[in-house]
């Protein structure tokens, strides 16, 4: 039995992880404190998260369910068509908190910014150039493209499942004493 393996790429690439300085990594951090986060804190008058943390497991699940509902809903999909796309979202005010009931996030996390993880699938567009649709494997048509050739301007059911990962621990209101950065 063969089997697959976790990386397609080349070997010298497997053996080399990304890497970035920690004097660039401290610039970019340092960058989006001093920017946008402080304009979000005057303007909102929050003291809003400036990261978010996810478990290794809850990823790596996103990553194979991805992975498992995209295959199912077309077998010739591959890991290089697949992909994840991270959208800067915000969560709503305490005094609108009834719409997170389902959710398991404290409402401490009111007004904070967040992150949702969305799947993307490459495909091709009208002139033929691949770009990389957020896309619903759960979509009711069955298909893996689902939502993503839709325009984002068009009415999707509100009421449709989606995958989509969002819940993670936000600092603050987490204590930052645990980051480098």
């Amino acid at each position: 039995m063969e089997t697959k393996p976790i990386f397609e790429g080349d070997v010298e690439t497997l053996n080399m992880p990304n890497t970035m300085t920690t004097a660039f990594i401290k610039e970019l951090i340092n960058n989006y404190r001093n920017n946008q986060l402080e304009a979000i804190n005057s303007n909102l008058e929050v003291n809003d998260a400036h990261s978010i943390w996810f478990d290794l497991p809850k990823l790596k699940k996103f990553i194979v369910d991805i992975e498992n509902m995209a295959k199912k809903s077309n077998p010739a999909t591959t890991d290089k068509d697949l992909g994840i796309r991270f959208y800067y979202a915000a969560y709503p005010k305490s005094e609108n908190w009834s719409i997170m009931e389902n959710h398991t996030v404290p409402i401490e996390y009111a007004e904070r910014h967040t992150l949702v993880m969305i799947p993307t699938l490459k495909k091709e567009d009208e002139n033929g150039e691949l770009l990389d649709y957020d896309f619903n494997p759960l979509s009711q048509n069955g298909q893996a493209v689902g939502m993503a050739l839709k325009s984002r301007n068009a009415t999707t059911p509100m009421e449709e499942e989606g995958i989509g990962q969002n819940h993670g621990s936000l600092f603050p209101p987490s204590d930052p004493k645990v980051e480098l950065f």
